[in-house]
């Protein structure tokens, strides 16, 4: 084999990440390969695989030009924030007018809910005029989606999925809302989910996702607040009082 191409357990090597996750990016195009053989296996050029790992390191994932805006405020694409609410009626404030902005454009819109949570997004999501949410889930534009004993690998690798193929049929801006009250239910511990935060981050960069997750705080302690708002770099370069509802 050519010293200037690598096969996909090397690729994995050099990226430090698993081979699924080089076949996700090779088949979303985010990474070029080449395909040799009568087996049509995949090969990668050296100089793409060190420019994938600049951009990446830069937070540099093409996304489309419009913009993307949370109680007004511009946030990157990709982005990962966090939203701080503690009644009912500030849970709605922010994600679902960014939800409904998303399934208006034509975005691909996931929302991580269960129960009543999820039953009242469905609500406020369907009071909006001119808004076909029937047709959006029959479409695959509008996904709820939950998991049961889910552990960080299990859902960075599920959402890493999910982008990738969402990808594989062309430029997308994708709109991700969690609800982490229902999101820690879906994992073993507390801890767990804190440490999915943290790998979503990194995760998320490398696909053209805005992502807000949303903590009542009736329900987490301070600690877990501020793990939260270290997991979220984001935050720090905006005015904070905005995500507090």
């Amino acid at each position: 084999m050519s010293q200037e191409l690598r096969n996909t357990a090397e690729a994995a090597r050099f990226l430090r990440v698993s081979q699924a996750s080089i076949r996700r990016w090779s088949d979303a195009g985010l990474l070029p390969s080449h395909r040799v053989g009568r087996r049509r296996e995949r090969r990668f050029e050296q100089s793409d695989l060190v420019e994938f790992l600049n951009r990446t390191e830069k937070q540099a994932v093409p996304a489309p030009a419009l913009a993307i805006h949370v109680g007004g405020l511009p946030i990157p694409v990709p982005g990962h924030v966090a939203t701080f609410y503690s009644s009912d009626a500030g849970r709605m404030r922010l994600t679902v007018p960014f939800l409904v902005e998303g399934l208006r454009s034509g975005q691909p819109c996931f929302l991580v809910a269960t129960d009543e949570v999820l039953d009242g997004y469905m609500e406020a999501i369907r009071s909006h005029n001119g808004l076909d949410l029937n047709r959006a889930v029959a479409d695959g534009q509008f996904s709820a989606v939950g998991f049961d004993g889910a552990t960080v690998h299990r859902a960075v690798s599920h959402w890493e999925g999910k982008f990738a193929d969402i990808l594989s049929h062309g430029p997308a801006l994708i709109r991700h809302v969690g609800e982490m009250a229902c999101v820690r239910r879906m994992f073993p511990s507390e801890a767990e989910m804190l440490r999915f935060e943290q790998a979503y981050d990194v995760m998320c960069r490398r696909f053209p996702v805005a992502a807000i997750c949303q903590y009542d705080a009736r329900e987490f302690d301070g600690l877990a607040m501020l793990s939260v708002l270290k997991a979220h770099p984001d935050l720090f370069e905006r005015r904070l009082a905005t995500f507090l509802n």
